[in-house]
């Protein structure tokens, strides 16, 4: 292999002008260090894999001077970059298929001769999931202390904490030094001041050596993965304990364990094909699983949340915090609202469902997996 590259070799195998090289040369972003025989300047073998990731992260949209700081990293090296990348790229895919499933609802949509919203059409240029319902977090996704309680006894004596997907920052553990990884720059620019630093990346390509972390913890977010699995044994990687609240799909009629879904919305189901068992989860790393009931008054609003207050579901708020609803499209979302609603209004809801007034918290399918 050549350790010497010159620059119009470079220019053509990268696909840039040699005037570019030229360019980063003189803003100190990538200098050939090497000589030829014959004394011109060239390229080293480092030299040309610092050019690979300042020209990937510029094809990603990053500034150069943004892009000096990430390639000027010290504690990183080229397998973080490598990462990092890769989880950006992910990223990307996942704004692309996100994008496509709305072109795909609109079209739907006007076929049927459907109106389309503002809002629906705004939704369009949402670059992920979260970045479409991030914006309606602050609302009502807040730390419940119950939920808060178990995941922090199960981080154990851990000192030091990479929460993977942290959105806004709820749950993180005060007196522990966190560091945070969350994908949406929606998300991130919602963590309020003095929260804990977060890295731009995805779960499935965490920028972390082999054991970084005393712990990893990962709440309500597993779902949203493009590869769950993958996601899950980074953590394993980077973490000697692994903490992640997530939902179990393996019990028989699962989703008959919460009215809403069995009654209302059975697209429920579908928006979790593919999603793994949760005996796989737990043995892609080493995991044993416990129950995590939600209270009656639970403060985060999740989907499950107000199981006890069905006429929260009605909430336009409250529903834009939950990715359920987006996932599951506006024609199901108008139904089941409808249809609860008309059942509130007419009492059918409290005869199928009044028992639920003697419990002060449900088993509704949050599950935790330590390992």
């Amino acid at each position: 292999m050549d350790d010497q590259w010159t620059v119009g070799r470079v220019a053509a195998l990268a696909g840039v002008s040699v005037r570019t090289l030229h360019h980063y040369d003189e803003i100190g972003l990538v200098r050939p260090s090497a000589r030829t025989a014959a004394g011109y300047r060239a390229y080293s073998a480092g030299d040309v894999r610092r050019l690979r990731e300042v020209l990937a992260y510029r094809r990603l949209g990053f500034g150069l001077r943004e892009i000096a700081e990430l390639v000027g990293d010290p504690a990183t090296d080229a397998v973080a970059h490598l990462r990092r990348l890769r989880g950006l790229l992910l990223e990307r895919r996942d704004r692309v298929d996100a994008m496509l499933a709305a072109i795909d609802r609109e079209l739907q949509a006007r076929a049927k001769g459907l109106d389309v919203t503002p809002q629906e059409q705004l939704e369009l240029l949402g670059a992920r999931l979260y970045d479409v319902i991030g914006g309606a977090y602050p609302a009502t996704r807040r730390t419940e202390p119950r939920i808060a309680a178990r995941i922090w006894a199960a981080l154990g004596d851990a000192r030091t904490v990479l929460n993977v997907g942290a959105g806004t920052g709820s749950y993180e553990p005060a007196g522990r030094a966190v560091t945070a990884v969350e994908p949406s720059a929606v998300m991130r620019g919602q963590r309020p001041t003095g929260a804990a630093p977060c890295v731009a990346a995805a779960a499935e390509s965490l920028p972390f050596a082999d054991r970084s972390f005393d712990a990893a913890m990962a709440v309500s977010t597993v779902h949203h993965w493009a590869d769950p699995m993958a996601g899950l044994r980074e953590m394993r990687r980077v973490a000697r304990r692994v903490v992640v609240l997530t939902f179990d799909t393996d019990e028989p009629g699962w989703p008959d364990r919460f009215w809403l879904t069995r009654d209302y919305l059975p697209e429920f189901t579908a928006s979790l094909a593919g999603f793994p068992s949760l005996a796989g989860m737990a043995g892609a790393i080493g995991a044993r699983t416990e129950p995590v009931p939600v209270p009656w008054d639970c403060a985060d609003g999740l989907f499950e949340a107000y199981w006890r207050r069905p006429a929260a579901y009605l909430e336009e708020p409250v529903r834009r915090a939950m990715s359920v609803w987006t996932r599951v499209g506006p024609d199901a979302e108008r139904r089941a609202v409808r249809r609860l609603g008309d059942d509130l209004d007419s009492g059918r809801w409290h005869e199928r469902n009044g028992d639920l007034a003697d419990l002060d918290a449900a088993d509704l399918g949050l599950r935790l997996l330590i390992a």
